[in-house]
């Protein structure tokens, strides 16, 4: 007999909440010949109500009683169900055979861990040329970062990353109410757009965020002091920057500079 009580160690909160179910499909909006990859189904909740619409729906689950009970929940040839860990997860092999990149097939949608959040996204992020847009769950503290802009305290890493290779929308918060078992903070749900303008001011992905993480793991510190070791402050001055500022001060257009000045080195 399967398990299906919330698991702590897999951050788990099932949302429970019609209402709101019904106005996160809405936001969604799925559409017939869709192909969606669904993180952390959990009971089905969300499932059952994409699969009314589209063709082709891939749940990443970790909870090896989830994953098991969800085919027999949910009998439907459109659904696919992988037990796997999405911080690992290779998306790439869920693109549907004859598309190239360009076509942008798959959409992504789901209640991100909380305990997971924010690598996750990380992880999400590496395959942004995969998805056409990207609907999640997760904590309101997180949505926050993720919309902030520079000067505030909560801009950081994880902002100008995302800033960098998105277009970001705060739908709507979600209270603790909506979810069993209920979470101790408000939830958001929002909306990112992969955007390959954006992504392709980036000469090299992984300099650019090599810059951005060193950055802000020393965001006290002047910027000539926090990317020691990767430029000089001559360097970040022909870029334009002010290698006094911190980086939190930064616009993601001059973290670009910074990553791209490193990528050609």
């Amino acid at each position: 007999m399967n398990d299906n009580r919330p698991r702590k160690r897999f951050g788990q909160h099932f949302l429970h909440d019609r209402n709101i179910l019904d106005k996160i499909i809405a936001a969604i909006h799925p559409e017939p010949g869709q192909h969606f990859v669904e993180i952390g189904p959990g009971r089905g909740a969300m499932t059952r109500l994409l699969i009314e619409t589209i063709d082709v729906l891939h749940a990443i689950e970790i909870d090896r009683d989830l994953a098991a009970a969800l085919p027999a929940d949910i009998a439907s040839p459109k659904l696919t169900v992988h037990e796997a860990d999405a911080l690992s997860f290779d998306f790439a092999r869920l693109r549907p055979a004859g598309h190239q990149v360009k076509d942008t097939p798959l959409r992504l949608a789901g209640n991100l861990p909380y305990n997971i959040s924010t690598p996750l996204l990380f992880h999400i992020l590496s395959y942004d040329d995969l998805f056409s847009d990207i609907h999640v769950m997760l904590q309101k503290e997180v949505a926050q970062r993720i919309a902030a802009g520079p000067g505030s305290r909560i801009y950081g890493r994880l902002s100008v990353a995302i800033a960098a290779r998105c277009e970001i929308e705060t739908l709507f918060n979600i209270k603790p109410g909506s979810f069993t078992p209920p979470p101790r903070i408000d939830s958001s749900f929002i909306r990112l757009r992969p955007d390959a303008a954006k992504r392709n001011r980036i000469i090299r992905p992984d300099a650019f965020d090599r810059v951005v993480k060193q950055a802000f793991g020393q965001r006290r510190k002047r910027l000539s002091n926090s990317l020691g070791g990767l430029l000089s402050s001559s360097q970040i001055e022909s870029g334009g920057i002010d290698p006094g500022v911190r980086p939190e001060q930064l616009t993601v257009e001059e973290f670009i500079a910074l990553g791209n000045l490193l990528a050609t080195m």
